[in-house]
């Protein structure tokens, strides 16, 4: 594969058609269910978009590069400039546009009754993603910028926090809800590029399962109905103290801006009692 990018560098005709019959073969291949919203003509846009996320499958990141994209796409550098604002900004569009793919799958998913299964699914829909798509995962992840997210990642914790929040909503989280997401992010990336990392052959996918139900052990709870003994006491109180400041926003017209911030002390109190 990576012989292609080099041929392609080199100018070589035969490369850059086959890297455009991949960047068409690319799009055609996705779910007929998934709207993508690229045209039956493509934009320069477009082009360059698919482009981009060709080479980045092909060759990895080091792949994208703006000879490259400009020869795949058959668009001058200054559009992918003045589109993008840089090789940066391409990149950002590029994870962005497959997350967004990612994201469409998802919300097609119905919600259960029980949303620590629901945040179970949603980690093994994560991974799953990840070893799938281990370049597109790794410009999201790979490579973090200090004070810097890509788009694409800030939605994904978005819809993680979503999911965390629905536990913490039911009583179910053991600690508040900003820092049960942070520890599910952590681990749950931090699993996909480890396994990234090996070859597929030897991925060892339990420990994904493992490294799942130990954090789910962490920071959920049993329903309490099953739990009353482990969770008597400063555990159970600090349990229902989450499950308010969780709802609280839907309350606030209730306390002023003083007494909000009274109670949302002590809720704090007795969620780092235990």
């Amino acid at each position: 594969m990576l012989s292609l990018i080099g041929r392609l560098v080199l100018g070589a005709p035969d490369a850059l058609g086959e890297l455009r019959t991949m960047a068409v073969d690319t799009i055609d291949d996705r779910p007929e269910t998934i709207d993508d919203g690229l045209a039956a003509s493509p934009s320069s846009r477009d082009r360059i978009l698919r482009a981009a996320a060709t080479l980045l499958n092909v060759g990895g990141r080091a792949a994208v590069t703006t000879r490259a994209v400009s020869a795949a796409a058959g668009a001058q550098p200054p559009t992918i400039y003045r589109q993008f604002g840089d090789m940066q900004g391409l990149l950002d569009a590029v994870a962005a546009d497959g997350f967004a793919r990612y994201v469409r799958t998802k919300v097609t998913r119905e919600n259960t009754t029980d949303p620590v299964a629901d945040l179970r699914a949603g980690w093994d829909a994560h991974i799953g993603f990840g070893l799938a798509n281990p370049a597109l995962y790794a410009l999201m992840y790979g490579d973090p910028r200090s004070g810097v997210a890509p788009p694409a990642a800030i939605e994904a914790a978005a819809l993680l926090r979503e999911l965390v929040q629905r536990v913490a909503e039911a009583g179910r989280l053991r600690v508040d809800v900003d820092r049960a997401t942070r520890l599910i992010h952590a681990v749950g990336v931090g699993v996909v590029l480890t396994l990234s990392a090996a070859a597929v052959a030897e991925r060892d996918h339990a420990v994904s399962e493992l490294t799942r139900e130990a954090i789910l052990a962490a920071v959920t709870t049993e329903p309490s109905s099953d739990s009353a003994s482990e969770r008597a006491g400063p555990a159970r109180a600090a349990g229902y103290a989450i499950a308010l400041e969780a709802v609280l926003p839907e309350a606030a017209a209730a306390f002023t801006p003083a007494e909000r911030g009274l109670l949302a002390e002590w809720l704090g109190r007795l969620i780092q009692e235990p």
